[in-house]
């Protein structure tokens, strides 16, 4: 074969609804490594995209909520499964974007594959941890149960682009909510690369969308849109988190503030704890009278 073959350079989109449209504004912008070399053209995303990744994300919420957490788990897992079969691939793009030795980034990329089966190995067992049934004073059941806040915007990290990303998605997913992500603005090839994945496995189109280009811009009409629920600001700066959650009041958005604001410097090697899983669920409540209680006890 000859070695003088052009190059077949990859055209990255967007992914919203379980699709891979263009920025319906057309505008692209440069991706480069550590060392300032071009890597591709990454979609720039606009308010409309934004807005169309919302629409996808309530569209898909009800399927998604509504499926059992056991079916949750087993789609996520197959998620983990595809992301080894791509081992090789995200490690160079890993590489690539945030300048490590392949070795290292082999290690970040298995790390976010265990992430991905620890949180969907959780699908069907948080309502363990945090539901349960209250004791009350009087002849009633009283039960509590926790349920998906509904659509979520994810600020991803802007550092780490691939485990840091997997850490902020999979529990958001795994709790039942459907979520518009924004990925890294410097380093958004893995986001979008993992697309790719979503798109091919069995996750509903719409539950995930994938949005690049300039962070500000994006998320400041997610914060502000009057149909999404919770806002994970962990890839903002202290500047940008303040004006988003003064924007998120106005619906009474769920905010995650996590660390102090700058997700940049968390090790995203630790344990993760179920504090994400926890960040967008509800807690329902429910009374249930037992029936009448005689001198010998329940009528039950």
């Amino acid at each position: 074969m000859s070695d003088n073959r052009l190059s077949v350079f990859k055209t990255y989109k967007l992914y919203v609804g379980g699709k891979f449209p263009r920025s319906e504004s057309g505008r692209v912008y440069e991706v480069t490594d550590s060392k300032g070399k071009w890597l591709a053209n990454a979609p720039q995303s606009s308010r409309k995209d934004a807005r169309d990744a919302v629409t996808a994300a309530r569209k898909a919420f009800g399927g998604w909520s509504g499926a059992t957490a056991y079916n949750r788990g087993q789609i996520l897992y197959r998620i983990a499964e595809m992301l080894e079969g791509r081992r090789d691939q995200f490690v160079r793009e890993v590489a690539e974007a945030e300048g490590l030795s392949k070795s290292k980034a082999a290690a970040v990329v298995d790390a976010a594959v265990d992430r991905w089966v620890w949180y969907a190995g959780w699908t069907d067992k948080i309502a363990q941890v945090v539901g349960g049934a209250n004791p009350v004073a009087g002849p009633f059941f009283n039960l509590s149960t926790p349920e998906p806040t509904g659509v979520v915007t994810v600020l991803a990290p802007q550092e780490s682009s691939f485990l840091g990303l997997v850490s902020v998605v999979a529990p958001v997913i795994a709790a039942g909510n459907t979520v518009v992500v924004v990925a890294s603005a410097e380093s958004p090839l893995p986001a979008l690369s993992l697309g790719e994945v979503l798109a091919t496995s069995d996750l509903p189109g719409g539950v995930v969308n994938i949005l690049s280009g300039k962070t500000a811009e994006i998320a400041a009409p997610l914060a502000a849109h009057q149909d999404v629920n919770g806002i994970d600001l962990t890839g903002a700066d202290a500047e940008l988190a303040k004006e988003l959650e003064i924007a998120a009041a106005d619906n009474l958005k769920r905010v995650s503030r996590p660390q102090a604001v700058d997700g940049d410097d968390y090790d995203w090697t630790a344990a993760p704890g179920t504090h994400r899983l926890t960040a967008f669920l509800e807690t329902k409540t429910v009374w249930h009278p037992t029936g009448a209680l005689g001198a010998s006890g329940s009528s039950y």
